[in-house]
């Protein structure tokens, strides 16, 4: 008997399955806005992120006018 069980990978059963449960609990009218919300929020987070990383590039980067 081995003692180490190997992940499986999720199949089509098992997404069905997830989507169902989704569908019970939350309803088929929500689901959308959930969606939404989830995307608008990814957005968010990548514009704050691009955001940050062009603040680093003009960190990073020194004036004409400051270099000695």
């Amino acid at each position: 008997m081995n003692a180490f069980i190997l992940p499986q990978v999720i199949g089509a059963p098992q997404i069905i399955l997830i989507v169902v449960i989704i569908l019970l609990l939350f309803g088929g009218r929500k689901i959308p806005e959930l969606m939404r919300g989830l995307g608008s929020g990814i957005k968010e987070f990548k514009d704050a992120s691009k955001d940050e990383e062009n603040n680093n590039d003009n960190k990073n980067s020194i004036p004409e006018n400051d270099k000695k």
